[in-house]
């Protein structure tokens, strides 16, 4: 709940269109409930931006349009073991799909 109160102020404070959301949840489902929540608002109405679509720009950490954006090292010093045993494709068809279909700055 205090995550989505941040992202709530920092949407008020700098403008939905220049906030990106990153996401690091180690389960497709949890990232996708991240991502559904900062996109089309809370799905379980218990939180700040229930019922708030913000339609943020968001990221998981494994996707290639973050991945390919950072040094190199320094993914694979803090990313790089996990994402051996993350489900990858799992992850990316997830939070790319809600991106998709509730995002409003997507590139």
């Amino acid at each position: 709940m205090e995550n989505q109160k941040r992202v709530k102020e920092i949407v008020e404070k700098h403008g939905a269109e220049n906030v990106i959301v990153l996401i690091g949840g180690a389960e497709a489902e949890a990232a996708g409930l991240a991502a559904e929540t900062v996109t089309a608002g809370d799905p379980t109405f218990a939180g700040p931006l229930a019922g708030v679509p913000l339609g943020l720009r968001v990221y998981h950490a494994v996707e290639p349009e973050f991945k390919n954006n950072v040094d190199s090292q320094v993914y694979e010093d803090q990313i790089g073991m996990m994402e051996m045993v993350l489900d990858v494709d799992e992850i990316i068809e997830e939070v790319s799909g809600i991106r998709k279909e509730y995002g409003k700055f997507n590139d």
